[in-house]
């Protein structure tokens, strides 16, 4: 297969299929999935939709953690020129209601072990006319069910550059999550930008969440190439480390904090030396990490900046810029230099003006990857695409002889563990209770997630309010990854004229000695 010349998501099942359907496509535990048996269930997946009145740019919403009904919907929505909107599954019912709600979303597939969040957010739910659970469940109809009901015959939608194939949600400053719309044209734009050197002897790992472009992405480029993906539900250390061996498993990508996890554990008689390329992003990484991973596993590693805006990566360090110890051992702090297709900025955000090497301003990246726009968010979508093609990342950076150097995050976003945490949306949940008079939420850095959120509470007088119960509320109304992991009560909380919080003020003293203001 060569990816190059695939123009949608589609492409990748109907042209697998045609070349080796008796080929695995995908292994998931004990199961094996042709390339043929995946067109079928894709097809069978497009006509149940279809049945459902889904027509050419209706969302479809999925929420569960990886498995090979992801592809099925993805594929079969594809055959339609249907949407597919990936909800993270560790969020709070109301924050996966809000998803849904504000996709429009017709139908709703779910797995039988959200079942609980499910009953929580169902009666909110406005625009679902079919919910279909992954498994069993007392009320709806089982996805089993649903699919084979339906025949594997089904015409395929003339894909159009322009129309959009997966929607993906990215938490917003202002505290709503965005819509990011990824059309055909940016897929075919990474297919053709980006080289894993996968092959059709590839093993690629499916590790990374699907509601993730770092996840879903890597898979559909693995697919593409007519790599076999070795997908995986969740993530276990030791489980995997076993699994690269008995899958010889030979490309995988992973966040910092999953590389981390699997420094801890014992590796001593695990066979690794089937991997030929790790690539790892979504987060910045310890030099403490990178070198003990790259020990372990001793293969080629690649680092990748990107967002979901970009389809995924537009920067990369190739394998040769991996130089512990050496004489380009500086570059392991770089994000590497703009990938094929693809021009990087620095800009200053106050005058728009480009920056030269060496200074820090916004990053702005011009490509075929960069998404049409935000879902119902003109005013948002405005302010993200300034122009000729121009993305405004909301990342701080600065370029040095062609490598990018993030340094920082104009928009206060914190990464935790590779999840994008936006502190505006916890400010937001936070200030509905009670003994909270005002607050701001920072990252601060963490050894293990690389940094975490922290909440500087103002608490209503003689509240008696504890950061317990602070803690406890979030819980409440947030996922997990977004809850701050403590309290700090203070007496004042600094904000300019304006009355914009100073985070900066706030953050400079848990980070002083630290080269970066990103962990």
């Amino acid at each position: 297969m060569d990816i190059r010349e695939l123009t949608c998501i589609a492409d990748i099942i109907l042209t697998g299929a045609a070349e080796k359907p008796d080929d695995d496509m995908i292994v998931y535990g004990d199961e094996h999935i042709s390339w043929s048996q995946m067109k079928d269930r894709s097809g069978q997946v497009a006509n149940a939709l279809r049945a459902e009145g889904v027509g050419s740019g209706d969302r479809i919403a999925y929420i569960d953690k990886n498995g090979p009904e992801y592809f099925e919907l993805a594929f079969g929505c594809g055959f339609i020129n249907a949407v597919t909107v990936a909800v993270n599954w560790r969020l709070a019912p109301p924050e996966m209601a809000y998803i849904v709600n504000d996709a429009e979303a017709g139908v709703l597939v779910i797995h039988e072990d959200l079942a609980e969040h499910l009953a929580a957010f169902e009666a909110d739910l406005v625009s679902v006319r079919r919910i279909v659970v992954i498994g069993s469940h007392e009320t709806h109809i089982s996805y089993d069910e649903w699919r084979n009901a339906h025949s594997a015959e089904t015409d395929v939608h003339d894909p159009q550059p322009d129309d959009v194939s997966m929607q993906l949600y990215t938490s917003g400053t202002t505290g709503m999550p965005k819509g990011a719309q990824l059309t055909n044209s940016n897929f075919n734009a990474a297919f053709n930008n980006v080289d894993w050197e996968m092959d059709e002897d590839a093993r690629s790992m499916v590790m990374m969440p699907l509601f993730h472009i770092g996840g879903s992405g890597w898979a559909f480029f693995g697919m593409g190439s007519g790599a076999t993906s070795i997908l995986v539900r969740e993530f276990d250390p030791v489980a995997g480390l076993q699994l690269i061996e008995s899958e010889r498993i030979s490309h995988a990508f992973f966040v910092p904090a999953v590389l981390a996890f699997f420094c801890m554990v014992p590796s001593e008689g695990v066979d690794l030396s089937s991997m030929h390329t790790i690539a790892y992003g979504a987060s910045p990484i310890t030099e403490d990490v990178l070198v003990n991973s790259m020990k372990m596993f001793g293969c080629e590693y690649s680092q990748v900046y990107g967002l979901t805006e970009t389809t995924g990566v537009v920067t990369q360090l190739l394998p040769e810029d991996h130089d512990p110890g050496g004489p380009r051992q500086n570059l392991l702090r770089s994000a590497g230099k703009p990938i094929a297709g693809t021009e990087i900025h620095i800009i200053d955000p106050d005058t728009g003006d480009r920056l030269p090497d060496g200074e820090v301003g916004e990053v702005w990246i011009r490509s075929g990857q960069i998404m049409s726009g935000y879902w119902q968010m003109p005013e948002e979508s405005a302010k993200a695409l300034p122009g000729d093609g121009w993305f405004r990342s909301g990342d701080a950076a600065y370029m040095e002889d062609g490598y990018l150097f993030i340094y920082d995050r104009v928009k206060d976003m914190i990464i935790s563990g590779g999840e994008n945490v936006y502190p505006a949306e916890i400010e937001n949940a936070l200030m509905a209770h009670e003994g909270v008079a005002d607050i701001a939420v920072i990252g601060v850095p963490d050894e293990k997630w690389g940094e975490v959120g922290k909440a500087l509470v103002i608490p209503v007088p003689d509240s008696g309010v504890t950061d317990g119960d602070i803690l406890a509320f979030a819980r409440e109304r947030l996922a997990g990854f977004k809850c701050p992991k403590s309290v700090d009560f203070v007496e004042a909380i600094p904000r300019n004229p304006s009355g914009k919080i100073l985070k900066r003020e706030l953050r400079d003293p848990f980070w002083e000695g630290h080269e970066r203001q990103v962990n």
